[in-house]
């Protein structure tokens, strides 16, 4: 398919530079899939447009202060984004500018004596390999590490202390990921208290997200994008209550696109989901049989992304351009801090 198909127009108004004054206070699209219809609702309304039974499955991923600025030895700014750890001392990193950055250069990071840092190599799938002199990478992170935000949010080079909290969904958990897995934003305890007094099951899968995902498909076809794996773990809990819901006829209701890639990466030929600690290197796009998902709450994604193709896969290209045209002319929030659509 063309990648053209997959574009729209967004107004630059709309993309959300900060996150809404309370988590469930967001918009929610309800996108109807049999109908064809939608339905402007809010957040915190999502306990009661859930069924007793459902099984919603978020992804528990914790994001890291990836970013860290940096100088080379002649004192120019260097910009790194440590995306997944070799070793507790070299890390795969991205940098920028990358002609600052070849094998063998050293970096300081923070202010004086500052972490020392040197360039020993080049990853498999890009990045660099950043090793620090002095220490380990956990440790320059949590001392001069920044909130990652994505460059669409204009403080994203000087993030808030508010970000380190709102850029992060309140169950997180397991420290990896490099981009917030955004749909899970909204929730509240509030919310999680009433949905499981509703009768709504919540179980939890991590699924670090890493840099590939946000990035903007560059083929000219989506199906010669190719989508970097992701690290994954669903424990057999987890597996065993989706296993169940979808024996009984309940339906699975995953919280994201990286919670969906989970899922359906794990996702026999008749749809059993299997405990995984690995990668999730599956790549949905129009054409994917879903196996396990019957839902999807998920944010506004960018043009072109492989997220919006995902988005499509599930939906129907024609509905979600169709959601999304709705959701631009009723000023709704987009991206990262933006709002969210529970497609059903």
């Amino acid at each position: 398919m063309d990648l053209a198909l997959f574009d729209y127009d967004l107004p630059r108004e709309l993309i959300a530079q900060a996150p809404a004054p309370s988590r469930d206070a967001s918009r929610l699209l309800l996108i109807d899939r049999a109908r064809g219809a939608l339905e402007d609702r809010v957040f915190a309304e999502l306990p009661e447009l859930l069924r007793p039974g459902d099984c919603l499955v978020v992804n528990n991923s914790r994001v890291i202060p990836a970013r860290v600025l940096a100088r080379d030895s002649a004192g120019r700014p260097v910009e790194l984004l440590f995306v997944g750890p070799e070793n507790e001392r070299r890390w795969r990193a991205l940098v920028r500018p990358g002609r600052r950055c070849r094998v063998g250069a050293e970096l300081v990071a923070g202010g004086a004596p500052g972490a020392r840092l040197r360039v020993v190599g080049l990853a498999a799938d890009g990045p660099r390999l950043v090793e620090r002199l002095d220490g380990t990478i956990d440790d320059l992170l949590r001392e001069h590490g920044l909130t990652p935000l994505p460059p669409y949010i204009a403080r994203f080079a000087t993030p808030t202390a508010e970000d380190r909290e709102r850029y992060q969904t309140v169950y997180a958990r397991s420290s990896g990921s490099v981009a917030a897995p955004t749909a899970g934003l909204h929730f509240t305890p509030a919310v999680l208290r009433r949905l499981e007094r509703r009768g709504v099951e919540v179980h939890e899968l991590t699924l670090h997200v890493g840099p590939g995902t946000f990035r903007s498909i560059q083929a000219a076809r989506i199906e010669d994008h190719a989508l970097p794996p992701e690290r994954v773990s669903i424990p057999t809990s987890v597996a065993d209550a989706v296993n169940r819901a979808r024996a009984e006829a309940r339906r699975v209701i995953a919280v994201g696109t990286t919670t969906t890639r989970a899922l359906e990466s794990a996702a026999e030929a008749d749809g059993h989901v299997a405990p995984c600690e690995g990668e999730a290197g599956l790549y949905i796009a129009p054409g994917h049989r879903f196996r396990v998902v019957d839902a999807l709450l998920t944010n506004f994604h960018l043009p072109r992304s492989s997220l919006l193709v995902l988005a499509a896969a599930f939906a129907g290209r024609e509905l979600i351009l169709k959601s999304y045209g709705h959701a631009v002319r009723a000023g709704y929030r987009f991206y990262s801090y933006g709002d969210a659509t529970l497609i059903l």
